[in-house]
């Protein structure tokens, strides 16, 4: 037995341990999936081949352990240096299989006959790929959960996974409702990564500054957690596209920090002054009025005007600045 496999107990008749469930058996799966998960080496260049699992469980086996003990080490293999070799682990002892169906689900599953892709393998590779924070970490699990329930077929034979992220985020509801694992924020955090996921791969230098600040908006404080997602998702090994995203990502987060740098900026007019203006001017909603404030916002950058004033100051400077603004006399 290799030495990565830890001391087991005593398993007794198997009818009894169908029927009861062993908890130290589980113990022992676990303990396996650890070591396997901290072992030293690099995980992305490692062919060594996977130790022999030392048992395999029963749904009544992991039933057994307090869900709190589970959940202790799962996240001690989810941000190790090596979690697809931990997950590979918990995958031949059965555990994966008991406690995330839609998870093993992905084993083997392709997208599509003639380019194909292993969605268990990709997913494990994002998986290492990710920052090792908790929420980032399962996020990267779940992320595709909903793709085996979403695929499609083009009448050109290309594959489409319509609204899989979708999916997924509902799937990944009712999974931490069934295993009461993750707690109400944890779950919330992970729904929403899954949710999510691909939206930073829909950006494009045509996006304008209002669609920036809206996605920067709805995506909150969420944003640095969704674009490590997003580059972890990125698994292909065609280089050129894989540098075209990563820049792409990098536009966006840019912009992002621009805009709201910008944003965050006080504001050279009070609120309401284009109403005063249109109101004591007797003036329309028109290109003019737009034109005036402008002025305005370009007269306090110059130091001519102070910032947020009261109405009355900018009015007068209007009236005593009329030709020069375009206004009529």
């Amino acid at each position: 037995m290799s030495s990565l496999s830890p001391t087991l107990p005593q398993e007794g008749p198997p009818q009894l341990r169908r029927e009861v469930g062993d908890p130290d058996l589980t113990r022992a799966a676990l303990g396996f999936a650890r070591v396997c998960a901290l072992a030293p080496g690099n995980a992305r260049h490692d062919s060594e081949p996977m130790p022999p699992a030392p048992v395999r469980l029963s749904a009544q086996d992991i039933h057994a352990l307090p869900a709190q003990e589970l959940r202790q080490v799962l996240d001690e293999i989810m941000v190790s240096k090596r979690a697809d070799r931990g997950l590979l682990a918990l995958r031949e002892t059965g555990l994966l299989e008991v406690i995330f169906p839609e998870v093993t689900a992905l084993v083997g599953y392709g997208e599509g006959e003639v380019r194909h892709k292993d969605v268990w393998a990709h997913t494990l590779q994002v998986v290492i790929q990710s920052i090792p924070r908790l929420s980032l970490r399962y996020a990267a699990l779940f992320h595709d959960i909903g793709k085996p329930r979403t695929r499609s077929f083009a009448p050109d034979g290309t594959v489409h996974f319509l609204h899989h992220a979708e999916v997924g985020a509902r799937m990944f509801e009712k999974l931490a409702k069934r295993t009461q694992l993750f707690n109400e924020e944890l779950t919330e955090e992970i729904r929403f990564l899954v949710y999510h996921h691909q939206r930073a791969h829909q950006y494009e230098d045509s996006w304008t500054d209002s669609a920036t600040r809206r996605f920067a908006k709805e995506i909150g404080p969420a944003l640095h957690n969704l674009m490590a997602l997003s580059r972890a998702d990125m698994t292909t090994k065609r280089k050129e596209k894989r540098r075209r995203f990563l820049v792409q990502l990098k536009t966006l987060v840019t912009r992002i920090e621009r805009i709201q740098e910008e944003d965050s900026k006080p504001k050279a007019l009070p609120k309401g002054l284009g109403l005063a203006v249109i109101a004591e001017f007797k003036l329309p909603p028109s290109k003019l009025v737009g034109d005036v404030l402008k002025a305005l916002e370009h007269a306090v950058e110059a130091g001519e005007l102070p910032l947020q004033a009261d109405f009355q100051v900018y009015v007068q400077f209007v009236r005593d600045n009329a030709a020069r603004l375009g206004l009529p006399l």
